[in-house]
């Protein structure tokens, strides 16, 4: 699927890593420094008990300044014109278009395409927060491999539409555009 040209309404900070790699944390100071009442966006699914536990933790990051909305798939039809959002994260969210989709990798590109292109249109900033999932092994498995591509080429449409991109590693930014 080839990436379409588009221009971008929203400021985009495109902000991925590794696991653990501070991007939350780094995202969720700049946008305290754009606004005293940003917006947290979580995409994540309640799976397990474990992923669960994750989001309470999540939940319990974040103080009275900041407004919670939860969204799995859907991220473009939230009200976030005028603000400022950080919408964490795209890889769980690519996660939940995966599975929905029985991992068909053709329609997931273009229903992410779609939303990522619904989003940016929105007079809004956002902070993306995604992963670099295919800097490690390589999977295993199939619907692995299929879905480290997916990572990979969402991350680049993303990217190459973001105003900034930042690389998160051990706790410092490093800044690629």
């Amino acid at each position: 699927m080839t990436q379409k040209e588009h221009k971008t309404t929203a400021q985009v900070v495109f902000i991925t890593g590794g696991a653990r790699s501070g991007k939350s944390r780094y995202a969720q100071e700049q946008a305290l420094q754009w606004s005293d009442q940003p917006v947290y966006v979580a995409t994540a699914r309640a799976w397990d008990d474990d992923f669960l536990n994750r989001i309470n933790r999540h939940r319990n990051d974040r103080d009275e300044r900041w407004t919670l909305m939860e969204e799995e798939k859907n991220i473009s039809q939230l009200p976030l014109e005028g603000k400022v959002a950080v919408i964490d994260c795209v890889t769980l969210w690519l996660t939940n278009f995966f599975s929905d989709l029985q991992y068909d990798l053709d329609a997931c590109l273009e229903a992410c395409y779609q939303e990522i292109d619904e989003l940016m249109d929105q007079d809004a900033v956002l902070l993306i927060i995604s992963n670099e999932i295919g800097m490690g092994l390589h999977a295993d498995t199939e619907i692995g491999r299929k879905f480290t591509d997916l990572q990979g080429w969402v991350n680049q449409y993303i990217a190459a539409r973001a105003h900034r991109v930042i690389f998160m590693v051990s706790g410092i930014p490093l800044t690629l555009k």
